[in-house]
């Protein structure tokens, strides 16, 4: 016999509001270490970075005064795809983590707002 875990389910990504929404895509500046670039090793395709410093990249678009990474396709709020999900940097894997079990936080408020949408259940 299997023993339950007490651990909630994680939705899969067609249930997670996250991967439908984007907000914080299209809010929000992204950087991280340059050893998460493919040619450093990372996973991260070189073409949707800019350099920072010797240390630090960014993904393209989000440096704008409004932004929107690059690699978001879609339209915010209603139907978005990351063209690089499997590959994002760590900043995007972290943000949310919690949003997929009904607990978004500050952040992914903010970003919701200023797209004109309403908060998500539980926030």
């Amino acid at each position: 016999m299997r023993a339950m875990s007490s651990a909630p389910a994680l939705p899969s990504d067609t249930d997670n509001a996250c991967t439908r929404c984007g907000a914080c895509c299209a809010s929000f500046r992204v950087d991280f270490a340059r050893e998460e670039l493919q040619s450093e090793g990372g996973c991260v395709p070189d073409g949707l970075a800019v350099e920072v410093n010797d240390f630090t990249c960014r993904m393209r678009g989000t440096d704008h005064a409004r932004p929107r990474c690059a690699a978001l396709s879609g339209t915010v709020g209603v139907s978005v795809r990351c063209g690089i999900h499997e590959w994002r940097p760590s900043p995007c894997r972290e943000f949310g983590e919690l949003a997929p079990l009904g607990r978004p936080d500050d952040a992914c408020h903010r970003a919701r707002l200023r797209h004109g949408l309403a908060p998500l259940p539980g926030c």
